[in-house]
């Protein structure tokens, strides 16, 4: 792999990193409440596209219609029976309660599906690519996944700032008090915000067991991911996870250049290195900016 052919496939990378980033972001902007569940659901969403594959001989990617609507939904219902009485100024009950479902979470799927891993499968497309000049390459589904997440971003920028409910939204996020008093029901705002957060890792969470394997434990590793995101972008800013995804993606893959045993590693010192010198992140700008 050269340089080039590292920096470009860590770019693509980046967009399936800003997708697991964009509903912890979301969520932070709108609720200030830091989800420590939000990998898990990831997890959930790749073992429903799993069971519907080898339960109704469905697509893979046709699995997302049924997937990342049900996602939403389960979203909304835990946000309206559990998280809601987790709202208080303080964070800590928030984080205890997203703490304890992530660790039910993953005996659940640990008791359903035991600790083996699987991956979904999707055929010649997985390793399909189109040369592009020597030495670099531009695989199929890494370019997918990227163009699902500046689409998801734009889609839903547009719907924070071009609709009613997404108004909504973010004058809620700017003053929860201020809104009340204008007849705002704050717990459907933040059930909603929930809904599209979850919606959209478990839409990550899909591609994700396309490109890599999982296991009912593989949850916390993909938050750590979507977490450093969001710092590197910048909390509260939408684009900004998109930049931090990408930060993070080139990082891995360059560290993955020079030496393959220190991938990982050199994303979490470029992560230190932006919480060092720019704590806020490289596109804070507001919530939900």
């Amino acid at each position: 792999m050269t340089l080039l052919n590292a920096i470009v496939q860590g770019i693509l990378l980046g967009g399936l990193y800003a997708l697991f980033a964009t509903g912890l972001s979301l969520v932070f902007g709108v609720m200030r409440l830091v989800n420590l569940a939000h990998g898990d659901f990831a997890v959930l969403a790749a073992y429903a596209a799993l069971l519907l594959v080898q339960g109704w001989d469905m697509p893979v990617l046709l699995s997302l219609v049924i997937v990342v609507p049900g996602m939403a939904l389960l979203g909304y219902v835990i946000h309206r029976s559990l998280l809601q009485r987790t709202v208080q100024p303080s964070p800590l009950p928030a984080l205890l309660v997203t703490f304890g479902l992530s660790i039910m979470m993953q005996n659940l799927l640990l008791e359903w599906f035991s600790a083996d891993q699987h991956r979904l499968n999707l055929g010649t497309f997985e390793t399909a690519s189109l040369p592009m000049m020597s030495g670099l390459t531009i695989g199929y589904l890494p370019l997918l996944v990227f163009v699902v997440a500046v689409a998801s971003l734009g889609a839903l920028s547009i719907f924070l700032r071009r609709t009613m409910s997404g108004r909504v939204m973010r004058a809620t996020s700017d003053d929860q008090e201020a809104a009340q008093l204008a007849g705002v029901d704050n717990r459907h705002v933040y059930a909603v915000a929930i809904a599209i957060a979850i919606a959209t890792v478990g839409l990550a969470g899909v591609f994700s067991g396309i490109g890599t394997n999982f296991s009912p434990s593989s949850g916390p590793i993909l938050l750590i991911f979507a977490f450093e995101a969001v710092i590197i972008g910048g909390l509260g800013s939408l684009w900004g996870t998109l930049l931090g995804g990408i930060v993070l993606g080139v990082a891995q893959n360059i560290g993955a250049w020079i030496d393959p045993t220190q991938q990982v590693l050199v994303g979490h010192l470029v992560f230190l290195l932006v919480l060092a010198l720019r704590p806020s992140g490289l596109l804070r700008k507001g919530a939900l900016s």
